[in-house]
C-alpha cells in the first residue's frame, strides 16, 4: 500500500468494514429529519455490546445530570436527547471495534488522547444545545479516525513504524516513509468514505478552520496532546491563547477549567470500558498505580432493579437460560464487570465450557475457554471454593495463549451445583483494569450467583 486511497479502501473493506457501515448507518439517521427514536434504536440493539454500552453511559452524570435511572435505548433517546445517545453510541462503537483488535501502547494513547479532546470540547462549548455539545465531542473524537485505525491493525507497516517512532525519528517523516502518505491524510479520506458528516469534515479540512466550533475542536485537540507534557510551558501557553478566541474567556480561567475537565475525562474513560487509558491522561501519571487497584463503585439502583427482575422470573417460571442471561447482565452493567462468562458442564461431564460469555474480548473464549473440573490444567485454580470467591493470581501464573488476562488478573468466580456436584461456573474480570474486586463488588456477585442457584434448585423439585 502506497497512497491515501490504498490505505482508505483496506482499511474500510478490509480491516473495519462493520465499524464503517455502522459509523455511515447512524450518520445518515441524524442527518434525516424523518428519523425516529425506533430507527436509532434498532441500530444500536442490533449490536448486544454496544447496547449495554450505551445503558451505562446513560447513567452516568456527563450525560444524565438529572440522574433519572435508564433501562432501555428508547428511554435513554427521549429521556437523554436524540443527539446525546448518537455520541454515546459512536464513542463505544470507536472503542469496542479498536480494542477488540490488539491494544498496542500507540493505540491506547491515541484513545485517550481522543477522549480527553471530546470531553474537553464537549465542556468548552459556549451553547449548551444539545446538538452543538454533541457536534464538537464527536469531531474532537474522529478528529484522528485514521491514525487510530491504523493503529487498531496488526500489520508489518504498523510494526515498522512502531519501532522508528521507538528510535525517535520525526512522526511526520515516519509516517510518510512507511506509509507513503500521513495520518492526517488517511482521515481526511475515511471522513469522505464512511461519510461521517459535514461538520466532521470541516474539522479535519486543511487550512484556517471555518468556525469557532471546528476551531475549538482542533484546539482541544492539540491541547490534549500537549497536556502530556503538564499544564505549563511555551505550547500550552499558545494553545490556550487560541482557546481563549474559541470560548471568550481568559487563559487562565480556561487553563483552571481544563484540570477539572481532565477528570470529567477519566470517568468517561471508565465508562466507556477502558480504564487501562486513564493513566495516560493528565495528572494521572504517578497516581496511576494508585487508581488501577481502586475498583468502581457497585450502581445499587441497577442492581435492586435487576434482582426484582430475577425474583418475578423464579415466582413465575423458573428458566434457567433466563435467570443466567439476568445475572450475566447484572453482574457486567451493575457491579461494573468488563468481561463476563457462564460455564457449563460438557457431555463428557469432565469439563467446564462456555454457555454465555458477554463484554469486550470475550469472542475467542465460545472457542476455547476450558476448565478442567479435577482442578489441573492452565485455569484450575479459577474454580471457586465455596459458592463463590475473589481469585488473585499467583505470581508464577501461566495463563492460555488464546487470551492474555484469563488466569492473569484478578477475577471473581462463582459455582453452581446440582445434587452436590459442581455444574457450572460464573467467570468476571477487567482485562487489562488489573485491580482487584471490591468487597461491595464481591457480595453483590455472590447476591447474583445465590438467584441462579436457586433457579437450579428450584427446577430440580418441579
Amino acid at each position: 500500500m502506497n497512497s491515501t486511497q490504498a490505505w482508505v479502501s483496506y482499511l474500510s473493506k478490509v480491516e473495519l468494514p462493520v465499524l464503517a457501515n455502522t459509523l455511515r448507518q447512524i450518520n445518515e439517521l441524524t442527518e434525516s429529519l424523518n428519523s425516529t427514536v425506533n430507527e436509532l434504536a434498532n441500530v444500536i440493539l442490533n449490536d448486544a455490546q454496544l447496547t449495554s454500552q450505551v445503558l451505562r453511559l446513560s447513567n452516568t452524570v456527563f450525560y444524565n445530570r438529572a440522574s433519572t435511572q435508564v433501562s432501555t435505548v428508547s428511554r435513554a433517546i427521549t429521556l437523554i436527547g436524540f443527539d446525546s445517545v448518537k455520541s454515546m453510541a459512536i464513542s463505544s462503537l470507536i472503542v469496542d471495534s479498536m480494542l477488540k483488535r490488539n491494544d498496542r501502547p500507540h493505540l491506547l494513547r491515541c484513545l485517550a488522547r481522543a477522549i480527553h479532546g471530546a470531553v474537553q470540547a464537549r465542556c468548552l462549548l459556549p451553547s449548551t444545545k444539545e446538538q452543538a455539545l454533541e457536534e464538537v465531542f464527536i469531531g474532537a473524537l474522529l478528529m484522528n479516525i485514521g491514525e487510530l485505525a491504523f493503529w487498531s491493525c496488526d500489520t508489518e507497516q504498523a510494526a515498522e513504524l512502531e519501532e522508528r517512532l521507538r528510535l525517535e525519528e520525526p512522526s511526520g517523516e515516519a509516517q510518510r516513509a512507511v506509509l507513503h502518505t500521513t495520518f492526517t491524510e488517511i482521515t481526511r479520506g475515511l471522513v469522505e468514505a464512511w461519510a461521517l458528516g459535514p461538520f466532521i469534515k470541516e474539522v479535519v479540512a486543511p487550512g484556517t478552520a471555518t468556525s469557532k466550533a471546528s476551531s475549538l475542536v482542533r484546539n482541544t485537540v492539540d491541547m490534549a496532546r500537549a497536556s502530556e507534557n503538564g499544564w505549563s510551558g511555551a505550547e500550552m501557553d499558545k494553545i490556550l491563547e487560541r482557546l481563549s478566541k474559541d470560548v471568550g474567556a481568559p487563559p487562565a480561567a480556561i487553563r483552571d477549567q481544563l484540570k477539572a475537565n481532565a477528570q470529567e475525562a477519566t470517568r468517561v474513560a471508565v465508562s466507556l470500558g477502558i480504564p487501562q487509558v486513564t493513566e495516560l491522561m493528565p495528572g494521572n501519571q504517578d497516581k496511576a498505580s494508585e487508581q488501577a487497584m481502586e475498583a468502581p463503585a457497585v450502581d445499587s439502583d441497577l442492581q435492586l432493579e435487576i434482582l426484582r427482575e430475577l425474583t418475578q422470573t423464579l415466582a413465575e417460571k423458573p428458566d434457567i437460560n433466563e435467570v443466567c442471561q439476568l445475572v450475566i447482565e447484572g453482574i457486567h452493567r451493575a457491579i461494573g464487570m468488563q468481561r463476563v462468562g457462564l460455564l457449563m458442564t460438557d457431555r463428557s461431564g469432565q469439563q467446564l465450557v462456555p454457555r454465555k460469555v458477554g463484554g469486550r474480548g470475550t469472542e475467542k473464549w465460545r472457542e476455547h475457554f476450558v476448565i478442567n473440573k479435577d482442578s489441573t490444567g492452565p485455569l484450575g485454580e479459577l474454580l471457586p471454593h465455596g459458592i463463590s470467591a475473589v481469585y488473585t493470581p499467583g505470581r508464577q501464573a501461566s495463563g492460555v495463549p488464546y487470551d492474555r488476562w484469563l488466569g492473569k488478573v484478578p477475577a471473581l468466580v462463582g459455582s453452581l451445583t446440582a445434587k452436590g456436584r459442581l455444574v457450572g461456573l460464573f467467570y468476571a474480570d477487567n482485562a487489562a483494569a488489573g485491580y482487584v474486586p471490591s468487597k461491595e463488588q464481591e457480595d453483590a456477585f455472590a447476591h447474583f450467583i445465590q438467584n441462579a442457584q436457586l433457579c437450579l434448585t428450584l427446577m430440580s423439585v418441579r
